[in-house]
């Protein structure tokens, strides 16, 4: 593991670059007797980012939010109000998913994805828990093809009309388009364990036909992750919306969806961002084919911004020329900057109470390094960040935290307590305090 990359010197964020609720909520949830380490989640900003991306998409369009960025249940529950279904990738996404739009009262849409669906997760995915159109499947290899027909089967799903709708995720042969400058992620056009390879989707076609329980729905491409451009995105769009007309028309197939996955990426550092209106605009120009919807999962974009991880400075050392200061939490409570190795920078939010007789270490106008708890030296949130004062006692905040932080990080080593996750705003309109995170939150206190 490598550590986020330098700073090399550059500054801190301002402390007003942190929403004034933001910080209230931070500075409200200390006195629990814990050092404070945890995740605050803006659920209005979330909805509209998520209703600004559905406006500016075409009808034809569908957007279903990636659980797996941030499966926060409240943050679920608000997003489907606005978006078209969700994408997920287990049996417990698969239920938080249902009942965020159960509770909207919306019917549910799931799209499944991930690259080993067992028979046991396909079983609880098909089961009678959910409506027969609830529930899409893009399956991965024709083994998993196999195993999908029989658990449709062993469900009672083999009557026409209730068949286990299908999408075949291809591996293309090369990636739609070439977008290695605009993201350093991509997921096409190389040896992966993602996706059927493209030289084998002609096979995978004819034993989609051949098995009860199943039928074809579409193609699945996500060949991309992160892209910051618009209009690389298009093509990318175009490329495999075009792939998916031509082998659907070769194989005499009626094409119903083409799924393009995610990859709308977001800003760590200062820079333009993901232009969803050009985007929208340009595949309205597209003329996609009539009666196919095209899907979106989003994940890192809807969520990313909504969310802040702050984390209280438990001391602060000087050791052989350099400063480092240590916080409650860490890799195992937002790994994203070490897993990333990008540079995600934090605003230092001052608390002035200390208890009366300790020592309180500080740095002024100092180059830091901010580490964990962790007895590792991988355990590393940024390095060689200029702050103007840093003491003890104080919060750091990181924005852009809202996407793969609570769910991303290894909580497990060294048993310390986990990051708690809250909302901002309750439905009464009061500030809610942190609680005691767990894997399956529920919708209980935002009813």
């Amino acid at each position: 593991m490598e550590l986020p990359r330098s700073f090399e010197g550059a500054s801190a964020l301002p402390v007003e670059a942190v929403p004034t609720a933001v910080r209230a909520a931070a500075l409200a949830s200390r006195g629990s007797g814990e050092p404070v380490g945890g995740y605050l989640y803006d659920l209005s900003a979330a909805q509209e980012r998520a209703a600004r991306l559905v406006r500016a998409l075409p009808p034809q369009v569908k957007v279903c939010y990636a659980v797996k960025a941030n499966s926060f249940a409240p943050l679920l529950g608000a997003l489907a109000e606005v978006v078209h279904g969700f994408e997920v990738a287990s049996v417990a996404e698969a239920r938080l998913a249902s009942a965020a739009a159960a509770k909207a009262g919306v019917p549910p849409r799931l799209v499944v994805s991930g690259p080993a669906k067992n028979p046991t997760m396909l079983a609880g995915l098909v089961g009678p828990d959910l409506p027969d159109d609830a529930v899409a499947v893009n399956v991965e290899s024709v083994l998993e093809l196999h195993r999908l027909s029989r658990a449709a089967v062993a469900a009672g799903r083999h009557a026409p009309g209730r068949e286990v709708p299908v999408a075949l995720r291809v591996n293309p042969l090369r990636s739609p388009v070439e977008i290695s400058r605009a993201t350093g992620l991509t997921m096409g056009g190389l040896p992966s364990p993602f996706g059927i390879p493209e030289a084998e989707i002609p096979a995978a076609i004819r034993a989609l036909g051949s098995l009860p329980g199943v039928r074809f729905l579409g193609f699945h491409l996500h060949a991309v992750s992160g892209n910051m451009d618009a209009d690389l995105h298009v093509d990318y769009v175009r490329g495999a919306v075009e792939w998916a007309v031509r082998t659907a028309d070769e194989h005499g197939l009626r094409l119903r969806t083409i799924d393009v996955g995610g990859g709308l990426g977001i800003p760590f550092e200062p820079g333009p961002e993901f232009d969803v209106e050009a985007f929208g605009a340009a595949l309205a120009a597209m003329r996609l084919p009539e009666d196919v919807e095209l899907i979106l999962e989003p994940g890192r974009w809807m969520a990313g911004p909504v969310g802040w991880y702050a984390t209280e400075v438990v001391d602060v050392k000087r050791s052989y020329g350099e400063v480092f200061v240590i916080v409650r939490g860490g890799i195992n409570h937002f790994q994203l900057p070490t897993s990333w190795e990008i540079r995600h920078n934090f605003a230092v939010l001052p608390v002035d109470d200390w208890p009366v007789g300790l020592p309180r270490p500080a740095a002024e106008r100092a180059v830091v390094t901010a580490s964990g708890e962790l007895c590792t030296p991988e355990d590393v949130l940024a390095r060689d960040v200029t702050v103007d004062s840093v003491r003890a006692g104080d919060l750091l905040i990181f924005p852009n935290a809202g996407a793969y932080g609570f769910e991303f990080a290894m909580p497990a080593f060294l048993g310390q307590p986990p990051a708690w996750r809250t909302a901002l705003i309750r439905p009464d309109g009061q500030a809610p305090r942190p609680r005691p995170a767990s894997r399956v939150d529920d919708l209980a206190d935002f009813r």
